[in-house]
């Protein structure tokens, strides 16, 4: 310290350079009850000005600047009494303002208000009683001891901004207790106590604030990983159930493919489901593509199967007993396994377009009546017992129907066998009245149609077709074979021909199917086909592409021989293809915005 005799003004002006090692423990006590000890060691090198003007021995005028490598700019401003007074201003690189006054006394008060970048004002009012013990050698090594007492009421409020985008505005009162025990070695000639006090009392308050957060976090992860676990256990206990009953239901459905005499056995009785009187209503509806398969009970689907075989003249052409038709069709009904898709009522589906087509098309003008009976018998058989899981997969997982076929349309040649495992029961043979030799005809005929319906084999059939339907010839038994073929290919796979109501509930039915199967391959380490995963899969997606590349170009080749069919049966298919796309679109473009808002 620099002492001035003279009652006059003096005014020096000092230009410092020191550097100092500072070791501080600090132990920190407030409410609410938080405890903090703190040991420090840190090394600056300051560049201090300072301006003083000294008036009396009492009161002097001082004005610094500092520059350190913190990059920290203060302008101080002090007038020392007795009681000292001061004014400091600071600016930090940090952009953190403060303007402060203190007043000290034996015990100090002081009151200071500041202003920082992160826009918190605080208004502190402090009561420190403190005692300290010094030790100087040649005014360049001081140790010193300083025990105080803080008392401290003081009002904030703050608004903050971070990013992730956070707006918070926090207005705090708080009232705290401070015990510190300072103990520094300084390598300078004057060190700020009062400094050191601040730095490591706003750190402390920030590390509570950062505890109180990250304990806050840690039980919101703590529980959302509870959470988490109860489901990831919940749903690993679901598809072990799945996995379960799908294994058994596939050992059911493959011990009885061909030994399931229950089913095969016909009921000797009378057929008892009961009659369904068709309204004249129903008897028209049936005749369109439009008609709504939905709508109907198991027994009505029987009573309008029986319906179709008399109209069509099937019965009394060929001589058969009504209660063998009765019986077969029971049978028929016994032998389709409950699948989302791969039912009975598909079963009737498929029938009611075969029948609306020979209608619509006029082919009992064009085909012998036999061929109508291959037609109509191939369409009620084509998928009986199928176990809702498809040829590929059938292949891949080397199941006995893909070992008893060699590989070759397991599922169809297992259709025919059981078709004609029916047959071959005598309440059950709607053919007893033909002989051998037109046996052998229908039994060919009904073979070829259900072999015909795998779509491994759809691009062969259609491209024969093809190169047949310019110069088609309905005397000739091949070319009228191969339309036989493609009229059944067209029947089972004509949902989206029929009005939207009737035909979207099929695709939901299917896709659950295809879903099933995606599930067991995955368990089961099988490929897995894109458009059955349903992680995949949507139905805008499932849809289009069938529609465009399949459905149509059938259609449209089989309209070369019969106009009739473009306004009734493409037109909607076309429809139901602008629909699809139209529902992608939508899909996309809510994706799109989904995408945006994880962005940001």
């Amino acid at each position: 310290m620099l002492s001035v005799p003279s009652l006059y003004p003096i005014c020096l002006l000092i230009f410092s350079l020191s550097i100092s090692l500072l070791l501080s423990l600090s132990v920190h006590l407030s409410l609410p009850i938080s405890l903090l000890v703190s040991l420090s060691l840190s090394i600056s090198v300051i560049f201090s000005l300072s301006l003083s003007i000294s008036l009396s021995p009492s009161l002097s005028l001082s004005l610094s600047l500092s520059l350190c490598p913190s990059l920290s700019y203060s302008l101080s401003l002090s007038i020392s009494l007795s009681p000292s007074l001061s004014l400091s201003l600071s600016l930090c690189p940090s952009l953190s303002y403060s303007l402060s006054l203190s007043i000290s006394l034996s015990p100090s008060l002081s009151l200071s208000l500041s202003l920082c970048p992160s826009l918190s004002y605080s208004l502190s009012l402090s009561l420190s009683l403190s005692l300290s013990i010094s030790f100087s050698v040649h005014h360049t090594l001081s140790l010193s001891l300083s025990i105080s007492v803080l008392f401290s009421f003081s009002l904030s409020l703050s608004l903050s901004i971070s990013l992730p985008i956070c707006l918070s505005v926090c207005l705090s009162v708080c009232l705290s207790v401070c015990l510190s025990v300072c103990l520094s070695v300084c390598l300078s000639v004057c060190l700020s106590v009062c400094l050191s006090i601040t730095f490591f009392l706003c750190r402390a308050f920030k590390i509570n604030e950062l505890e109180t957060e990250v304990t806050n976090r840690l039980v919101m992860l703590e529980k959302r990983v509870e959470l988490e676990g109860m489901k990831v256990e919940e749903i690993e206990k679901c598809h072990s159930d799945i996995k379960k009953l799908r294994e058994e239901m596939a050992s059911m459905n493959n011990s009885h493919f061909l030994d399931d005499k229950k089913k095969l056995t016909p009921r000797r009785d009378v057929p008892s489901y009961p009659k369904y009187h068709l309204s004249q209503e129903t008897v028209e509806a049936l005749r369109h593509p439009t008609f709504d398969v939905w709508q109907w009970e198991p027994n009505e689907m029987l009573s309008c199967l029986e319906h179709m075989y008399n109209d069509l003249d099937l019965v009394k052409g060929f001589n058969m007993n009504p209660i063998t038709l009765k019986r077969w069709l029971l049978c028929i009904h016994d032998n389709y396994q409950v699948n989302p898709f791969h039912n009975f009522r598909h079963c009737f589906c498929v029938t009611q377009m075969m029948y609306s087509m020979i209608c619509l098309c006029s082919l009992q003008e064009i085909f012998t009546q036999v061929d109508i009976l291959i037609l109509m018998t191939a369409a009620v058989c084509h998928d009986l017992q199928h176990p809702g899981y498809n040829n590929t997969y059938q292949i891949n997982a080397r199941t006995e129907l893909a070992v008893r076929y060699n590989d070759i349309s397991p599922l169809e040649n297992h259709h025919c066998a059981v078709a004609f495992q029916i047959f071959s029961q005598p309440d059950c043979n709607i053919f007893s009245t033909f002989d051998p030799e037109a046996f052998k005809q229908i039994r060919q005929g009904i073979n070829t149609l259900i072999l015909a319906t795998d779509m491994a084999r759809h691009g062969e059939i259609l491209d024969s077709f093809k190169h047949k339907v310019d110069s088609f010839d309905f005397s000739d038994e091949e070319h009228v074979t191969c339309l036989k073929m493609v009229l059944i290919k067209c029947c089972d796979i004509s949902n989206e021909v029929r009005p939207m109501e009737v035909a979207e509930p099929w695709v939901d039915c299917l896709l659950e199917e295809y879903f099933m199967q995606s599930d067991r391959e995955k368990a089961e380490s099988l490929p897995v086909a894109p458009f059955m995963d349903r992680e995949k899969v949507t139905k805008p997606t499932a849809q289009i592409g069938f529609i465009k590349f399949v459905l149509i170009p059938m259609f449209e080749t089989v309209m070369k021989l019969f106009p009739q069919i473009e306004e009734v049966m493409i037109q909607p298919l076309r429809e139901s293809r602008d629909r699809y796309e139209e529902l992608k679109q939508i899909d996309d473009a809510m994706n799109e915005v989904q995408k945006k808002k994880v962005r940001t």
